[in-house]
């Protein structure tokens, strides 16, 4: 047991003795997988409607029932603000759209045509125009009762019923209520009806970029076993080794199992970064979890081992290494989903370990599955280490 933890510990100095390789071991991975997820989600992921900043200076009842009404918008939210900070968050251009209700905004105002709203928008910003839209559709919907009761007012007017300025304003109060609960009870002219077929393609950004690059970006170091090997066998160490009491499958067992760790530790961190950074439910199912990502690391590993047997120069390892494993996470669906592949090649790249490691991790983060549900790929998986891992020990040489 010590020899094979010496040998792993030194295969991980030998790995890690440049502090650069820290960039692909972790930096470069989460780099990605944050770009390729579009960015961390916002605060409330299950709202999709455009953030839309309000000043209310007016305070009035027409100010609060406009605010009212954007809160029962589709399309947009309000998020209330003092002006200092929405010209700040608009002039750092954190927000697309603010809304300015003036000060003096009242019923008089828009019965003597007075009122103004102060709308700021970005410049060629697609929510700053949602905005603009929605905001136009309250004040349609805000002052067509004030104008259903002008005209109410302006019919009694011609008819001679007013003895007062104090009548004619009770009687446009009057008007303005009936005109609002007139418009409450109207019925809907549009009726929506959702299609309930389920789309094919089960794709969240986030979710696949989580797991593609964890994939990917673990399946090429330990492919990378290969250039361990043909490094030892270049330098000579490899046949010094094997001349102790040190046997073969102990050296094989050290190699491979440090850096089957190492690969364990690394997809640990980025699961981790995927469910703080990404907010994804990596962790809902952790004994499938780890069970899964086992048995692709051993898949992995033991490719290494067997690519190993047959490359001769480190050169010939490190860009073999490289370029199956980007050929494999392209093809596993570790980059686009599989689903849109032409039905050939889905079930051709079914030879691959990257389309099992691939499908059962979203399994588990996308589709919400459990243990029972990735027994399949991990079971897949194993075949490939056991495999493997039987012709790279079977063919191995330390000349």
């Amino acid at each position: 047991m010590k020899k094979i933890f010496a040998i792993a510990w030194k295969d991980a100095v030998v790995r890690f003795a440049s502090s650069s390789e820290l960039i692909f071991f972790i930096i470069l991975p989460l780099v990605f997988t944050y770009l390729l997820a579009g960015g961390t989600p916002s605060g409330n992921p299950t709202n999709n409607r455009v953030r839309l900043v309000v000043v209310d200076q007016a305070n009035t009842a027409i100010s609060q029932e406009i605010v009212a009404e954007l809160e029962n918008s589709t399309a947009v939210y309000p998020d209330p603000m003092t002006l200092n900070d929405a010209e700040e968050e608009f002039s750092a251009r954190r927000v697309s759209a603010v809304l300015v209700i003036p000060a003096g905004l009242d019923l008089t105002a828009i019965q003597n045509g007075n009122a103004g709203l102060d709308f700021r928008q970005q410049p060629n910003d697609m929510d700053g125009t949602i905005a603009q839209r929605a905001i136009q559709t309250v004040i349609r919907r805000v002052s067509s009762t004030v104008n259903a009761a002008n005209m109410a007012v302006e019919e009694a007017k011609s008819r001679g019923t007013f003895e007062s300025a104090e009548a004619e304003q009770a009687y446009f109060e009057d008007a303005l209520t009936l005109a609002k609960s007139i418009q409450e009870d109207a019925p809907e002219r549009v009726t929506v009806i959702e299609g309930t077929t389920p789309d094919e393609v089960e794709y969240d950004p986030r979710a696949n970029s989580s797991a593609g690059q964890l994939v990917t970006w673990v399946f090429i170091p330990l492919f990378g076993i290969s250039a361990l090997f043909a490094y030892e066998r270049q330098q000579g160490t490899l046949r010094r080794v094997l001349t102790t009491p040190t046997g073969k499958a102990t050296f094989l067992l050290g190699t491979i199992s440090g850096q089957v760790v190492m690969a364990l530790i690394q997809m640990s961190l980025l699961t981790l970064f995927g469910m703080f950074a990404l907010q994804l439910k990596w962790g809902k199912e952790p004994l499938a979890l780890f069970v899964l990502l086992t048995s692709a690391a051993l898949a992995a590993g033991a490719i290494g081992t067997t690519m190993g047997t047959f490359i001769k120069t480190e050169g010939q390892a490190s860009g073999l290494s490289i370029m199956a494993g980007m050929v494999m996470a392209l093809l596993g669906g570790c980059w686009y989903p599989l689903e849109l592949f032409p039905p050939v090649v889905q079930n051709i790249v079914k030879v691959l370990p990257t389309t099992w490691a691939m499908q059962g991790l979203l399994d588990l983060v996308l589709r919400g599955g459990g243990l029972s549900d990735i027994l399949l790929e991990s079971g897949v998986l194993l075949g490939f280490a056991a495999v493997f891992f039987t012709i790279g020990v079977l063919r191995f040489r330390y000349e």
